[in-house]
């Protein structure tokens, strides 16, 4: 590692700490000519994960084009950008844990991630979110998918609002 002050090659660790979670280190190095001391940082490089979409194409994965979707569910709901990061997170942990070996996923296995998480935070947000994943035919397949969210009684929690008058 070059010093940037004396752009000497030799320089020695002084010290070293693991950062986020383990998969970073930060390394405090001193430069054997001068002895400038400076920080450097090692990442583990990974190979970029893949989406395989419903037409076959592949694309990069994206945390951030994930967060714009969940956002675009969430809004005008009451839940936080922090919840919302919790989702991309726990989704970015279920794709990892899933196939250590695999650098491609599905668009599918991504969406049924989401939703899982959604339908704990909020419930129409997790309504609008499968909505555009799973893209509803008609009324008849979106009133099916509230039934089920409903508990198979649509009627239950509406006629509850309306016995106490």
């Amino acid at each position: 590692m070059k010093c940037p002050k004396c752009q000497h090659a030799a320089s020695r660790v002084v010290d070293s700490r693991p950062l986020s979670g383990g998969s970073e280190i930060r390394r405090r190095r001193e430069c054997e000519h001068c002895g400038f001391r400076f920080t450097t940082f090692e990442t583990l490089e990974a190979s970029p994960l893949l989406v395989v979409k419903k037409n076959g194409d592949r694309e990069e994965f994206s945390a951030d084009k994930l967060l714009r979707g969940i956002i675009r569910s969430c809004e005008k709901r009451p839940v936080s950008l922090a919840q919302m990061n919790q989702i991309v997170d726990q989704t970015k942990q279920s794709i990892e844990n899933r196939d250590a070996g695999s650098h491609e996923v599905s668009s599918k296995a991504i969406g049924e991630y989401v939703m899982n998480g959604l339908k704990d935070v909020d419930e129409i947000a997790y309504i609008r979110f499968a909505s555009v994943y799973r893209q509803f035919k008609d009324m008849n397949e979106f009133y099916a998918k509230m039934q089920e969210l409903m508990g198979n009684n649509p009627t239950a929690k509406t006629e509850s609002k309306h016995d106490g008058k």
